[in-house]
């Protein structure tokens, strides 16, 4: 069991279960640091332990170790028989559980590391050595650390050691890893979609040649058959072997078949359905043959006969179904689009109705501008109205002036009062 935020997890399913009253506890730990790395340690003072915990614990050299318990009890014995690591090796101790000065110290060194590798990149680069420092890795007590790097050859880098160790001012060790061992340490994201299988679950690193890509039919393309590390993928190896049991029933070496029309070639093969298609030369068709079939056919070629021609089988193509679930609404739910529909039939609706008041508005129209000459003539004869100007143009409305405002065409106001009297 894995989780994205810790590498190489343990599910313990003996957590759950209820222990012999004299049984006495399994006293070594495993404990797990920076990346991938795992180490075991014996529980000398009997600590209550469990998943998770930071415990101060004896490193290679001198001075302590932070790390954090990956499993106990009795899948320690399972895992160091799996390892292949005698119970009496294990010799290094568990000091402590870590303690709030442990825990500050142990962060204050883990935020040097990013800083520190950048500093050791340059000074390789001064140096001119062929080599790509990868990763750092402080000690819990931040008096050593570990820079690990990947290279093609052997590397002398003793004027790297004595720079860093003037600049640093702590004890340096190199190790160098493969190119696997980088991703698994750094982490990533595969093409699938999921995290590396190298830095989650997989242990032990299998040699993946390109023979298995082609028992599966896949393109011998380095640029989709390639990981994060440059190698091909780990995942090849993974469903090998049921291409290969599926392979023993496809008949070897059988690239042609001579027919009485001519010579037919292989063109594709399914070996989980056991079918092969052949082709004659200039045919746009293809023509499926079972694995029976073509054991016949190449039987009698060696025989010297030779078949009339190719019948193939009938191909059925799959036809996959939309498949409707019974228990989709057996909550309620309400859709998101719900209310679509019946915002779509209202307008649907509405539309009809405008276009029919539209056209009693402009039928309505007409009517009006017929009748209203008729009404003005006939108010004018009731009033005796006096005779029309000789002028048609309308009249302009006369301005009404404040008299408490003064004209401002004149300076003080009197001459414009005088003109309107």
């Amino acid at each position: 069991m894995t989780s994205g935020c810790n590498k190489l997890d343990v599910y313990d399913w003996l957590s759950d279960m209820d222990l012999p009253s004299n049984y006495k506890p399994f006293d070594i730990v495993e404990v797990r640091f920076k990346g991938s790395r795992k180490e075991f340690f014996v529980n000398v003072d009997n600590l209550y332990l469990e998943m998770g915990e930071m415990v101060a614990v004896e490193p290679n050299a001198g001075g302590y170790d932070i790390g954090h318990v990956s499993l106990t009890g009795e899948l320690v014995r399972l895992q160091l028989k799996k390892n292949k690591v005698p119970q009496d090796e294990v010799v290094k101790k568990i000091y402590r559980k870590a303690n709030e000065s442990d825990v500050a110290k142990f962060q204050a060194a883990k935020d040097l590391e990013w800083e520190t590798m950048h500093r050791a990149r340059n000074l390789a680069l001064e140096l001119g050595l062929s080599m790509k420092i990868s990763d750092v890795d402080y000690q819990g007590d931040k008096t050593k650390a570990t820079f690990y790097y990947t290279a093609e050859g052997r590397v002398d880098f003793r004027e790297l050691i004595k720079r860093m160790a003037e600049s640093f001012r702590i004890r340096i060790e190199m190790r160098q890893i493969g190119m696997r061992q980088e991703a698994s340490r750094l982490g990533g994201i595969g093409s699938c979609g999921r995290e590396l299988c190298c830095s989650t679950w997989l242990t032990d690193f299998k040699t993946v040649s390109t023979a298995a890509a082609r028992y599966q039919n896949l393109s011998l393309n380095t640029l989709k058959l390639a990981g994060q590390c440059g190698k091909l993928k780990c995942c090849l190896n993974y469903e090998l072997d049921s291409y290969m049991d599926a392979l023993k029933d496809i008949p070897n070496h059988v690239e042609r078949i001579e027919t009485a029309i001519g010579v037919a070639y292989l063109q594709k093969t399914d070996i989980f359905k056991k079918t092969m298609w052949f082709s004659y030369p200039k045919a746009e068709n293809w023509i499926p043959l079972t694995v029976e079939k073509v054991r016949e056919f190449s039987e009698m070629n060696k025989a010297g006969k030779k078949p009339d021609e190719l019948i193939g089988i009938v191909v059925q193509e799959e036809v996959h179904k939309a498949v409707v679930f019974d228990y989709e609404n057996v909550v309620g739910q309400d859709s998101l689009t719900r209310l679509d529909e019946r915002n779509r039939k209202k307008k649907r609706k509405n539309k009809p109705k405008a276009k029919k008041e539209a056209s009693a508005d402009t039928a309505a129209k007409p009517e009006q501008t017929k009748k209203a000459p008729a009404k003005q003539q006939q108010v004018k004869t009731d009033a005796n109205a006096a005779p029309k100007a000789k002028d048609d143009a309308p009249k302009k409305p006369k301005r009404r002036f404040n008299k408490n405002k003064k004209n401002p065409r004149s300076p003080d106001g009197n001459a414009g009062d005088a003109a309107r009297a």
